[in-house]
C-alpha cells in the first residue's frame, strides 16, 4: 500500500516560504543505541523519493556510550557535499544537548525527546517535543525489544511533519533488514504510531518540506566507498587479499570477503579461486601480498595510516625488486593514532615517497564510489604493467559513508598482465633475456612467473643493488643505471594513469586544483562564487604521477589555488616539486579538522585569499 504522510499546515504559512528539498538534518544520539538503522532508513527513503541526498556518520572511536551524529543533506540541485551547519536538529543525547541546541541557526527546527531538559526559550526556533518513552510503551512491543525501535519515533515524527513518504521508509527498512518481514513490521509499527501522534498533536510551524522528484536519481545507486572498492577489486581479478583490521579500512576487506564467495568460484568444481588471509599485523599483510604478487597472483591489502607506517620497508623492497601489489589506504586523521574515526587526506606525501631512499609511487585518488569501483580494477592493471606497488588513497568519508553513485560499468577491456614472458617466448629469445633489461625504452622490463618451464626463466628477486641480469652488484654504474631506468618507468606512467577531470567556465581566468572527496564541495563553492563575480576553472587530479594535462592546465593561469584536506598542503608541495616554474602561481589552501571540507569554507577562503591578491596588485 502506498501512503504519503500529510502533515497539517497552519493557514498563515505562505506557499512561497516553503523550503523544499534543500536543507540539512543533524541527528544527535549515543553510539551503540541502534540509531544507524533509523538514520539510514530516512536517508534511503528520501533517495527513493528521487531527491539528491548525502549522509555523513560522525561517530566516536569507541564501541558505545559516546556521542554520535548523523548528517543528512538534501539539495534538489544536486549539491550534496558536506555542510558544516544544519537546519533541523534531532536530539536524544543529554550529554551534548546544550552544545547541539546552541548550534541551531535562526529559523531552525528542534525535534527533541521530551525527557530532556529543553526550555523552548528561543523565539527564532521551532520546537517539536517527542514523547519517546510513552510512544514506545504504547507500541505494545515486548520490553526486551523496545530498545531496538526507540529511534523509530523520530523517523515517524519527521515523516509526518516533513512529508516523507511512509511507503519509502518501509521500502528502505525492507532493504536494511534484507526482507525479514518481522523486523520490518516491528519498526514500521513504531514509525506509524509516531507519525499518527504528530498528525494529531503537532501543528507544523516550520518551512521545511520533502517532495518527491519524479524521475530523480534515475540510474543512481547507494553504496559505501569501501564496498565499491571491494567489488571493483573482485572484478579486477583479485585472487589474494592479506589484511589486518584497522578503522576505517576493515569494511573494505569485509566487502571482498562477502563478494568473492559469490563471484569467484571454479564453475566446474565449485572450489574457491582465491585466498583471503587475516594476517597477524600489517607487516605480515604486505609481506604476504608481495609474495603472492611475485608468484603471479593479483594481490592486495587494505589499511590506513598507521598500517602504512609498518609497510614502509616491504614497499621499498617491492619498488626496487619491481613486484606488483595494490595497497588501499583509507585515510584517517594523524599524526600517530590521531582521530581514528575522522577523515583526512594526510597520507598523500607519505605514500608518494614511501620507502628508503629515492622512491616514488603511482597513486590513484578516487572521489566517489564509482571511481572506487573503477580504480579497484585499474589499480591491478597498473601494478602489473609497471611491476610496482600502486596505492589507492580513499578516506574515511568516502570509505565508510553511504553515497549516491552512478551505476557501475563492467570493465570493457581485458586484464592487462603487462610484460610477462612465456616459455615459448623465452625459447624464441634463445636465452637472451635479463630481468631488468629495458628492451622497449619505456623503463618497463620483462618478467617471468615462478613455474615457467624454461631453463632461463629463473632469476633472483633482489632488493639489494643489482645489474640488468638481476645479479648482485655494488658497482656505482649498475646502481645509477637502474635508478635512471626506474625514473624512466615512472615518467612512462604519466601517460598511463587516469587523466585529470577539468571543469571550465566561460570567462574563467583563475583556477582551483584539488583531488578526492573535496570534489562535491568545490563544485558547489565554484557555483557560489559566480554570484560574487568570480569565475574559477577547476582541475581534479585523479592520479600521481602528474600527467601532461596537468602541466598544460597550470600553464594557462597566473593564479592557481590548491585545496586539500590536510594541515600542511601536501598536494601543493608535490606540485611545487613537479612544476617549480609555477611556484609563484600555486597558492595553498588547506584545512584538517577531522571533517570533510564544506563549500561555504572553500568559498570564503577562495574569495578572501583572491581579494587580498587583487588588493596587493592595486
Amino acid at each position: 500500500m502506498t501512503e504519503t504522510s500529510q502533515a497539517s499546515e497552519p493557514q498563515n504559512t505562505a506557499q512561497e516560504a516553503r523550503q523544499i528539498n534543500d536543507f540539512c538534518i543533524n541527528v544527535a544520539t549515543t553510539n551503540g543505541t541502534g540509531s544507524q538503522t533509523s538514520n539510514i532508513a530516512l536517508f534511503r527513503a528520501m533517495f527513493r523519493m528521487g531527491i539528491p541526498v548525502s549522509g555523513k556518520n560522525l561517530f566516536p572511536s569507541n564501541i558505545q556510550g559516546l556521542p554520535t551524529w548523523y548528517r543528512i543533506r538534501l539539495n534538489h540541485t544536486g549539491h550534496v557535499g558536506y555542510r558544516d551547519t544544519w537546519d533541523i536538529l534531532v536530539t536524544l543525547n543529554a550529554k551534548t544537548l546544550a552544545e547541539d541546541l546552541a548550534a541551531v541557526p535562526s529559523g531552525g527546527v528542534v525535534f527533541y525527546d521530551n525527557a530532556l531538559p529543553v526550555k523552548e526559550d528561543r523565539e527564532d526556533v521551532v520546537y517539536y517535543a517527542m514523547p519517546v518513552k510513552d510512544l514506545v510503551k504504547q507500541s505494545g512491543v515486548a520490553p526486551n525489544l523496545r530498545e531496538y525501535i526507540t529511534n523509530m519515533v523520530y523517523v515517524g515524527m519527521m515523516a509526518e511533519l516533513l512529508g516523507i513518504e511512509r511507503s519509502a521508509i518501509r521500502s528502505a527498512l525492507d532493504t536494511h533488514f534484507s526482507g525479514k518481514q518481522k523486523a520490518v513490521d516491528l519498526n514500521m509499527q513504531m514509525v506509524d504510531l509516531a507519525a499518527d501522534y504528530a498528525r494529531n498533536n503537532c501543528v507544523k510551524r516550520d518551512p521545511y518540506w520533502v517532495n518527491r522528484i519524479e524521475g530523480g536519481n534515475r540510474d543512481m545507486i547507494l553504496i559505501e566507498g569501501n564496498a565499491a572498492a571491494a567489488l571493483g577489486s573482485v572484478y579486477g581479478g583479485v585472487s589474494v587479499l592479506a589484511w589486518y583490521p584497522i578503522t576505517p579500512a576493515t569494511s573494505l576487506a569485509d566487502g571482498i570477503n562477502e563478494y568473492l564467495p559469490k563471484l569467484r568460484k571454479d564453475p566446474k568444481t565449485g572450489k574457491a579461486t582465491y585466498a583471503v588471509i587475516q594476517a597477524e599485523d600489517e607487516l605480515s599483510a604486505i609481506g604476504m601480498t608481495l609474495g603472492a604478487g611475485w608468484a603471479g597472483a593479483r594481490a592486495m591489502t587494505s589499511t590506513s595510516g598507521p598500517g602504512i607506517s609498518l609497510m614502509a620497508e616491504f614497499t621499498s623492497y617491492a619498488y626496487q625488486a619491481e613486484i606488483p601489489a595494490v595497497i588501499w589506504d583509507v585515510q584517517r586523521v594523524g599524526p600517530s593514532t590521531g582521530l581514528p574515526t575522522r577523515t583526512s587526506q594526510g597520507d598523500l606525501a607519505f605514500t608518494y615517497r614511501l620507502g628508503h631512499g629515492d622512491t616514488r609511487h603511482i597513486i590513484l585518488l578516487p572521489h566517489d564510489p564509482s571511481e572506487c569501483f573503477e580504480f579497484g580494477y585499474k589499480s591491478f592493471d597498473l601494478a602489473e604493467f609497471f611491476q610496482t606497488p600502486v596505492f589507492v588513497l580513499s578516506d574515511l568519508d568516502l570509505g565508510m559513508n553511504v553515497w549516491m553513485s552512478k551505476s557501475f560499468t563492467y570493465p570493457e577491456t581485458p586484464m592487462n598482465r603487462g610484460k610477462v614472458l612465456s616459455a615459448e617466448q623465452l625459447q624464441e629469445l634463445g636465452g637472451k633475456w635479463g630481468r631488468y633489461v629495458d628492451v622497449d625504452g619505456d623503463g618497463v622490463t620483462y618478467r617471468t612467473l615462478p613455474g615457467t618451464e624454461h631453463p632461463t626463466a629463473g632469476y633472483f628477486t633482489r632488493g639489494t643493488g643489482h645489474n640488468e641480469k638481476a645479479a648482485y652488484s655494488e658497482r656505482s654504474e649498475d646502481w645509477e643505471t637502474n635508478m635512471i631506468r626506474l625514473r624512466r618507468k615512472f615518467d612512462t606512467a604519466r601517460q598511463h594513469v587516469p587523466k585529470p577531470e577539468i571543469v571550465r567556465q566561460q570567462g574563467g581566468d583563475i583556477a582551483v586544483v584539488s583531488f578526492g572527496t573535496n570534489h562535491q564541495s568545490i563544485l558547489e563553492a565554484v557555483d557560489l562564487l559566480k554570484q560574487d563575480g568570480l569565475r574559477f576553472d577547476y582541475l581534479r587530479i585523479r592520479a600521481l604521477p602528474t600527467s601532461p594535462e596537468i602541466g598544460e592546465f597550470l600553464d594557462a593561469y597566473e593564479r592557481i589555488y590548491v585545496i586539500e584536506n590536510n594541515f600542511n598542503g601536501q598536494m601543493h608541495g608535490i606540485l611545487l616539486q613537479e612544476y617549480p616554474a609555477y611556484a609563484t602561481r600555486l597558492i595553498s589552501i588547506s584545512r584538517q579538522n577531522g571533517m570533510p571540507l564544506s563549500a561555504s569554507w572553500i568559498q570564503e577562503q577562495l574569495k578572501t585569499t583572491h581579494q587580498r591578491f587583487l588588493q596587493a596588485l592595486a
